[in-house]
């Protein structure tokens, strides 16, 4: 049975080919501190749950001072020049996307057969872990199709990938991170606290107050976490369950869903959210970091609104 387990080490093999041919770029003059931060990642990914929390602990603190202290740099490695790929892309035009559509192609269809099939009763796979397991899949199928067709140098892969690891550098790991802060929040009882002062703020009764401390809140702390599932456990804990849904009677499907989206409003307007704001200004060599932020806030604001009026109109019908 192929498990989640072998996507780690899937993953963590790429990260430490990125920290070697990093360690090797003689032409990085940040090439030791690039090599260190993705050999750590690599470790994580290939021995986190043998190392135990403390060297756990002490691994996530290397990669913070790693990027905290300036160690990382961007990389130039030895592809194919900017005439190579105007020329690449003339004479294949459109199917050059053939190798990225087939790794989300192989996860939906793949799952789909797997699932609806009698497939599914030969039990390749983790229970519901399908997806992901056919995503890696896919991505591997697309790189025989790569070999084949386009017959690239042997390292052209992980070269092209150190390429893009390194532009989107420390940032890359951010949403891992702040997942596990919300949950760390969600345990350390920090929504009891935000219940406690929403209680002792807000009178007795008032609905709409607090359907607009709960989703102004969703937004803030996805701000702060960088992802509205992270701070989703902490406001459902602190505002969602006790108030909204148990004291007032609120439609928990309404208030779940679009109490999401007003979270979502805030991933919008934070650098937080390093995979939506960040690495896109960072592809894109986009001169302001942040452009992509001050873009998305004349959207966010006004649906963060209509999402706090959806969940009152909606939920307490």
């Amino acid at each position: 049975m192929i498990t989640l387990q072998w996507l780690y080490v899937l993953a963590g093999l790429m990260f430490a080919g990125f920290a070697v041919l990093s360690a090797a770029d003689a032409a990085n003059p940040k090439r030791f501190g690039n090599g260190a931060f993705w050999g750590l990642m690599a470790l994580s990914l290939l021995a986190g749950d043998r190392l135990g929390d403390f060297a756990n602990g002490l691994l996530v603190l290397g990669l913070a001072g790693l990027a905290g202290f300036g160690f990382l740099g961007r990389s130039a490695p030895p592809t194919t020049s900017g005439a190579e790929r105007e020329q690449s892309s003339r004479r294949l035009g459109n199917r050059l996307f053939l190798p990225a559509l087939i790794i989300p192609g192989t996860a939906l269809i793949g799952t789909l057969l797997y699932t609806y099939t009698p497939l599914n009763a030969l039990g390749w796979f983790e229970p519901k872990r399908e997806t992901y397991i056919l995503l890696a899949l896919g991505v591997l199928l697309a790189l025989a199709v790569i070999f084949f067709w386009l017959r690239p140098p042997a390292s052209a892969p992980l070269q092209e990938g150190r390429r893009l690891i390194d532009a989107i550098g420390w940032a890359a790991v951010l949403p891992q991170m702040l997942a596990a802060l919300g949950v760390l929040f969600a345990a350390a009882g920090v929504g009891t606290v935000i219940g406690d002062m929403t209680r002792a703020l807000i009178p007795e009764g008032s609905i709409f107050l607090t359907v607009l401390v709960f989703a102004v809140g969703m937004a803030v702390f996805t701000m702060i976490m960088g992802n509205a599932f992270a701070a989703f456990p902490v406001m459902a804990a602190a505002i969602g369950v006790p108030l909204l849904m148990r004291t007032y009677g609120g439609d928990p499907a309404v208030i779940g869903a679009i109490g999401m989206l007003a979270g979502f409003c805030g991933t919008l307007m934070t650098p937080m959210a390093a995979n939506f704001n960040i690495v896109p200004a960072a592809l894109l060599e986009l001169k302001d970091r942040n452009g992509v932020i001050k873009a998305q806030i004349g959207t966010a604001m006004p649906l963060l609104l209509v999402n706090i009026l959806l969940i009152y109109f909606l939920a307490f019908r």
